[in-house]
């Protein structure tokens, strides 16, 4: 795979070898099933869904395995026994090309980055108020 300049998750796949493309094209279509508001395009590039802007999930291909990022602490923890069979490192987790695509896992997986992404979008809205808890523009004092 010697092109990098990718513009959609079309051309990405398109480079991969046949074999490797079905299964590209399985991942792909189960995250998009799971999370189907993400915006799918290629961020550093390999694809990527995105919602509201924020990373949900990001794929990639290679000679032995596909890979899923980001693997939080939290999912790898939620999905321990499930994710017993497979490699994964820093936030990474490979699947071999040589076995199914785990659809089922890797649905929730997308499912559940979305609601870690919305929760964490929900703590930094809290944060970000002011003091009293209003994003009103109206100041209490004298008249």
């Amino acid at each position: 795979m010697a092109k990098t300049n990718f513009r959609s998750v079309d051309e990405y796949i398109a480079v991969q070898p046949p074999s490797v493309q079905v299964i590209l094209e399985r991942v792909r279509s189960t995250i998009r099933k799971a999370v189907p508001e993400a915006e799918e395009m290629i961020s550093y590039q390999i694809p990527a869904y995105k919602l509201r802007g924020g990373p949900v999930l990001y794929f990639a291909g290679w000679k032995q395995h596909y890979s899923l990022y980001p693997a939080s602490g939290r999912l790898v923890a939620a999905f321990k026994d499930e994710l017993a069979p497979y490699v994964v490192h820093k936030a990474t987790i490979r699947f071999p090309l040589s076995e199914p695509v785990p659809v089922k896992l890797i649905g929730r997986i997308a499912k559940f980055r979305a609601k870690e992404l919305a929760g964490r979008e929900k703590v930094k809205a809290a944060v970000d108020l002011p003091p009293g808890g209003s994003k009103s523009s109206k100041t209490a004092g004298p008249a």
